[in-house]
């Protein structure tokens, strides 16, 4: 069996919207086990995440986190993104890491927005002014091209350099947003949920492990939260594992995950606030990876 090596290059046959479709197909599959791995140094992270689906195929994306590398001048997020045969294990492809993760990051909290902002929806906040941040430009203006953005960082100078509008007052700005989207690497809540407005839709990315926040648990107890994955999130993320303790919320109080029906996965009225936390599990990087990877083999 041939294993093709799939470049960076290979993004300019990808579409939001292909994207989109093979998360939704890959979901109407068999749920996955799924084993993550993490290992530390001081404050570096191996992040190892694997994955089986039944019918698609296995994957190993190995990550490594070094804050460290911004002060250097390089990517903070390094790693390695390889396939193998659903029937035989044969290692298929290899797939460039940061184009899985950019595509897949992305596109887990696109589907969410896609289900629970507002139609409507105009005034975007992106918190925080990374490599994810700016990704999430291109692909909600993929759903909502009438989006307006604007941007907040702890650095004015990295918010000044994605050439948008920038918030001095995250209060102020949370409260005229119509979707937030967090992309951070904080340790403490940022957002407080006595800024939140009716009808406002939140996309939280940044928080990956259990001792990173985005919003505190008022903003946990006063949303409708959805999660893309319960199995890889309630017990493994501390956006999701601080408010489970303090009760906050309980995981009765998780509304839905993708695999849930469609129909569930949905806001119900104009005023509700919505959650979607962004767990990125490795079955997203497997669907991601196979679609470029399909995407790649029409080329």
């Amino acid at each position: 069996m041939s294993v093709e090596f799939v470049p960076f290059e290979a993004e300019r046959k990808l579409s939001w919207e292909g994207l989109l479709a093979a998360f939704e197909a890959g979901h109407r599959l068999p749920k996955p086990d799924i084993k993550d791995l993490f290992v530390y140094r001081g404050g570096d992270t191996i992040l190892d995440r694997a994955t089986w689906i039944d019918g698609l195929g296995a994957l190993v994306k190995v990550a490594t986190v070094v804050p460290g590398n911004v002060a250097r001048g390089k990517p903070t997020v390094n790693g390695a993104v390889t396939l193998f045969d659903d029937v035989t294990g044969e290692l298929t492809g290899l797939v460039d890491f940061h184009l899985v993760t950019k595509w897949k990051t992305a596109g887990d909290s696109l589907l969410a927005a896609r289900r629970l902002a507002r139609k409507e929806a105009r005034r975007f906040l992106l918190v925080g002014a990374g490599k994810v941040a700016q990704s999430m430009v291109e692909a909600y203006r993929s759903v909502f091209p009438e989006a307006e953005f604007t941007v907040w960082s702890r650095s004015r100078a990295s918010a000044e350099a994605m050439g948008l509008p920038v918030a001095d007052d995250l209060e102020a700005a949370v409260k005229a947003a119509d979707v937030i989207c967090t992309a951070t690497m904080a340790t403490a809540p940022l957002i407080k949920g006595d800024w939140l407005q009716p009808g406002q839709h939140l996309d939280l990315i940044g928080a990956y492990k259990p001792s990173m926040r985005e919003v505190d648990d008022a903003a946990m107890a006063r949303a409708r939260v959805f999660v893309d994955a319960r199995a890889t999130t309630l017990h493994h993320i501390g956006e999701l594992m601080d408010p489970l303790k303090s009760g906050a919320i309980t995981e009765a109080d998780i509304v839905a995950d993708y695999y849930d029906d469609p129909a569930i996965y949905a806001r119900r009225s104009e005023d509700e606030i919505t959650i979607a936390k962004n767990g990125g599990g490795a079955h997203l990087d497997l669907m991601t990876a196979a679609y470029i990877l399909k995407a790649w083999r029409a080329i």
